[in-house]
C-alpha cells in the first residue's frame, strides 16, 4: 500500500466469520480455515464478462495458488444453482459460495449503493480480501478491476510465505 493510501476498516482485523453453501452442497465456514490462507474475493453476478473475467483468472492460477498455501473462494448473492451452472460453463477449479440474503457481503463492507444509467441499487462492489493464517485480514483490493487481478493477488499470497 503506498503511503498516501487509505488503509481498508478491516484490514489488520480479525476476518468476519461466515459459514455459506458452496456449490458441491457442502457449508464452508471460516473457522474451519484456520492455519489456511485464504483468498476471499467477491463479485457482483455469475456468468457475467467482468465477473467471468476475473474467475477465469483465479482459475488459470490456482495451482500456484494451492502450491503458495492458498486456497480461493469467490462469493456473490447468486445461488447455488446458479454457482453450479458458472463453475461448470467456465470449468472452474474452487468454490464458489452463495450469500443470498447478501448478509457476508454487508459484514465485509461490500454490499453498497451502485448507479447504472442513472439508475441506483443496491449490489455486491467487486473486492478481494486475502486473510492470513490466523484469520486477519492483512490485504484488500477494493473496486478491483479483474483483468489480470488474480496475478496480483498471488503475489500478495507468495509474500506470505
Amino acid at each position: 500500500m503506498s503511503k498516501n493510501a487509505k488503509q481498508h476498516p478491516l484490514e489488520g482485523k480479525r476476518a468476519p466469520a461466515f459459514t455459506l453453501k458452496s456449490c458441491s452442497g457442502a457449508k464452508v465456514r471460516l473457522a474451519d480455515l484456520k492455519g489456511k490462507i485464504v483468498v476471499l474475493y467477491f463479485y457482483p453476478k455469475d456468468n457475467t464478462s467482468g465477473c467471468t473475467i476475473e474467475a477465469k483468472g483465479f482459475r488459470d492460477a490456482q495451482k500456484d495458488m494451492t502450491k503458495a498455501g492458498a486456497l480461493v473462494l469467490g462469493v456473490s448473492p447468486d445461488s447455488v444453482a446458479s454457482h453450479c451452472r458458472f463453475r461448470d460453463n467456465h470449468d472452474l477449479n474452487f468454490d464458489l459460495l452463495a450469500d443470498p440474503g447478501h448478509a457476508v457481503a454487508e459484514k465485509y463492507g461490500v454490499w453498497i449503493e451502485k448507479s447504472m444509467y442513472g439508475r441506483k441499487y443496491m449490489g455486491v462492489q467487486r473486492a478481494t480480501f486475502l486473510i492470513d493464517q490466523a484469520g486477519k485480514i492483512c490485504h484488500v483490493w477494493p473496486k478491483v478491476k479483474p483483468q489480470g487481478h488474480a496475478k496480483e493477488v498471488l503475489e500478495a499470497v507468495s509474500a506470505l510465505k
